[in-house]
Order: C-alpha cells, then sequence, then structure tokens
C-alpha cells in the first residue's frame, strides 16, 4: 500500500455500493420522512454494525461504536502508521490531517481555516473558556443544563481569575423560542463578555434556539460559545448558520468516530483574540486557527478515522439520519407520555427535540430506573439525577441500528416499573 493509497482506503471509496444498488435505486427517491419507517432499509444500515446481544443499547448518546466499515479502515490507519512509524509521522501526517480538516469543514459549512480537530467538546471549549483574557468582574453567562464538565471549567477560571458566573435554567417545555431568548437576555450586563448555550441539552434532548439567543447576545456585545456535542452528525444545520462566535462537538458520539476526536470552530475574526493554552515552536500567526491546535504527538489513526466517518454518513444522509432519530424518539415517547407516574422531561414539541429524549418515574430513583431496566429488562440507559436543572429519569439514546420492537421493550418495562410505584 503506497502513501496515496493509504489515505484512499477501501472505506473512503463510495459507500453507497456495500447497501446494494437495488436498494438505494428502491428507496433514494422517497423523502426523509417517508424512509424513516421503512424497517427493510434500516435492518440493512444496523447489518454494518456489530451489536452486542446481552442488552439492548439505548446509551449512543456517551459514545456509539463505530460501523463496521469505518471501524475496519480505522484499524487498516493503526496498523499502516505502525508500519511506516516516524517515516509516516514526518511527511505525511500533517498533510492527511489536513485533508481530513477540510473534509470536515465541509461538513460544517464553514472555511477549513475556521476550523481545528481536537479530542471532544470538552477539550473544544475548555480552549475558548482558557483562551480569554479574563479580568476581575467579567461575566459569562450559562445554564444549570450546560454540561456539568464546562460549568466545571468556568468555576476554575472564576477562582483564577475573579470573573463572575451567572447561571440560568432553561424552561424545560417551552411555549416559543423567545421565552428561552429572554431567559438568557436578562442575566446579560454591561460586564458580560461571553454566553454559552447547549446546541442540545444532553441530559433531555432539548434543541435550544442558538441563532436567536446569538443575536440577541450580539446586539449587546457579548460573544457566544455553543455546545454542541450532541447536535453534530445528528440532525441538519451548518455551523455558521448558528451565529455562534465558538462551536465545539465530539465526533465520537453522533458521527461514529474513534474515540478522542472532536473539532472547535473559531469564526475567522474572533481567532485573534484567543491566547493559546500550550506553546508552539512554529512561527504561527495570531489569526492562524491551528494555534489553538497544539497537540503534541498523540494517536493520529483516529483523526484520519474521521474522514471514513463521514463518508459512512455521507451514504445514508444527514436528513434520513434526523428523520430516522426523530422517529425511534416519538415512537416511544408518544407511548409513555401520559402513563401514569411517568415524566418526561423532552419538550412535547417534536420540534424541539431529535433522537434524544429523558424519561422518569415518580418515586424511583434514576440510578435504581437505569438499574432496573438493565437487570430486569436487559435496556442499557444512562442516569441523570440532576437537582440544579431540576431533571431525574435516565436518557435514552437510540441510534439508526435500533429498531422499533426493541423500543417496545422500553414502553413495556416503563409501563411495569410505573404502575408497580
Amino acid at each position: 500500500m503506497n502513501k496515496r493509497d493509504f489515505l484512499r482506503t477501501s472505506a473512503q471509496a463510495s459507500l453507497a455500493l456495500l447497501f446494494g444498488e437495488k436498494l438505494w435505486a428502491q428507496y433514494a427517491p422517497l423523502p426523509p420522512a417517508a424512509l424513516a419507517g421503512r424497517e427493510d432499509f434500516w435492518d440493512t444500515i444496523r447489518a454494518k454494525y456489530r451489536l452486542k446481544p446481552d442488552y439492548i443499547n439505548l446509551e449512543n448518546g456517551f459514545y456509539v461504536m463505530q460501523s463496521q466499515p469505518v471501524l475496519e479502515a480505522y484499524i487498516a490507519r493503526v496498523r499502516e502508521i505502525n508500519y511506516q512509524a516516524a517515516y509516516y509521522m514526518r511527511t505525511r501526517r500533517l498533510q492527511d490531517k489536513a485533508e481530513v480538516r477540510n473534509k470536515l469543514a465541509a461538513m460544517a459549512g464553514c472555511e477549513p481555516g475556521e476550523l481545528v480537530i481536537t479530542r471532544n467538546t470538552t477539550e473544544s471549549l475548555d480552549t475558548v473558556i482558557n483562551g480569554y483574557d479574563w479580568k476581575p468582574g467579567d461575566e459569562a453567562v450559562m445554564a444549570a443544563q450546560d454540561y456539568n464538565h464546562m460549568l466545571a471549567q468556568f468555576q476554575l477560571v472564576s477562582r483564577r481569575y475573579g470573573m463572575v458566573n451567572k447561571v440560568v435554567s432553561v424552561p424545560s417545555d417551552p411555549k416559543t423560542d423567545d421565552e428561552i431568548v429572554q431567559v438568557y437576555a436578562r442575566a446579560i450586563t454591561p460586564k458580560t463578555r461571553l454566553l454559552m448555550v447547549c446546541h442540545m441539552i444532553n441530559i433531555t434532548g432539548q434543541i435550544l434556539p442558538v441563532r436567536p439567543i446569538a443575536d440577541m447576545a450580539h446586539a449587546r456585545g457579548v460573544d457566544v460559545m455553543v455546545d454542541g456535542a450532541h447536535a453534530f452528525a445528528h440532525f441538519e444545520y451548518k455551523i455558521p448558520d448558528t451565529h455562534a462566535d465558538y462551536y465545539g462537538a465530539s465526533l465520537h458520539k453522533w458521527l461514529g468516530c474513534p474515540l478522542g476526536t472532536g473539532i472547535l470552530y473559531v469564526r475567522k475574526d474572533k481567532i485573534r483574540t484567543l491566547w493559546p493554552i500550550f506553546g508552539d515552536s512554529l512561527p504561527l500567526e495570531d489569526t492562524d486557527v491551528l494555534k489553538l491546535n497544539h497537540t503534541g504527538t498523540h494517536p493520529v489513526a483516529s483523526d484520519l478515522a474521521i474522514g471514513d466517518a463521514i463518508d459512512f454518513h455521507n451514504t445514508i444522509g444527514t436528513p434520513r439520519k434526523e428523520a430516522r432519530l426523530r422517529y425511534l424518539q416519538n415512537y416511544w415517547t408518544s407511548k409513555v407520555r401520559g402513563m401514569k407516574n411517568v415524566v418526561l422531561n423532552t419538550p412535547t414539541d417534536p420540534a424541539r427535540s431529535c433522537g434524544i429524549a429523558n424519561v422518569g418515574v415518580t418515586g424511583v430513583k434514576p440510578s435504581d430506573l437505569a438499574t432496573t431496566l438493565l437487570d430486569k429488562y436487559t435496556i442499557f440507559t444512562a442516569n441523570v439525577d440532576n437537582a440544579p436543572a431540576g431533571v431525574h429519569g435516565v436518557r435514552i439514546t437510540p441510534h439508526v441500528f435500533i429498531l422499533p420492537r426493541e423500543l417496545d421493550l422500553l414502553v413495556k418495562a416503563i409501563g411495569e416499573i410505573s404502575r408497580a410505584v
């Protein structure tokens, strides 16, 4: 395998061939909403994953396994880099990573010069938070529903620099976008410099109106940083459309990349204002986004496999994937919503969520609910017991390989548990 062939593995060819030309010819004309419930099509997608038979995996929001084509391409890259060793690192590494970055930027809808590959959302947003030249009394606005590690990072910079964190609470079932926008607007003062907002709240699946929030904040001279950990490759949008100044996402969640892959987008005119966390001996300009991406020596095969994951994702297509994830979530939530003792912590308006939802049972601790679902019903979930956010339940995150009949078992389990209270 020569160096150019190495970059272009079979997994980076048209993955549509793996699904069969007849199948694609039959279903390609169907709109995504019509295809969402066609189980023969999704059975073919499911066959591209190696699924453990011991349990139904409804915890794919933390980390989803790679599809088999992506996994095999990734393993091939690990072997080839190990084979070439330092020769590859000194002759091909930077060029190959740049090509992957170009591919990511095309998917994100931004310029390559506005994006870097990181290890995860936490690293991406920490790079922004720590890159600010904070002064005592400066303020940042965030929500109790934000990811706990991001809230912890703001607490650290508050202790270090004397900046002030103002924490709001997002309504769980809003009637309008403006209801959410005004929650953030009321927290902004002349001292506010940065506002953090989730694109999709990780514990409930609620999609927030990030663009109206960003426009409101910008009108008041405040920068906006968006946590897109669960949004990227989950539903259709382009990062610049959010009007975010900074956007971070993980790629090992909904894109199906290896662990340790993420992105940081920095709007071109904001790059100069951020301090790098790590020094770099290369003579990088203040306006070069790569100044924020000094990683040292790390497993580059993970970065290269991003391209394979994008190819697999594009074979399905974001609109089809979004429609399927919405279908699966609505399939089970519509059956349990209204059950006695059952609490859904996800908005009733289907436009305000996609694949993720959160369900609780009155009188049952989330940890006990998760344990019962796994031990008695062999359903794997993630428990959420977040008092500041007012969310108590288990998070359900099906992926494209989950089938409605598996969600029927979840509905049955929730019904039995709720009736036993």
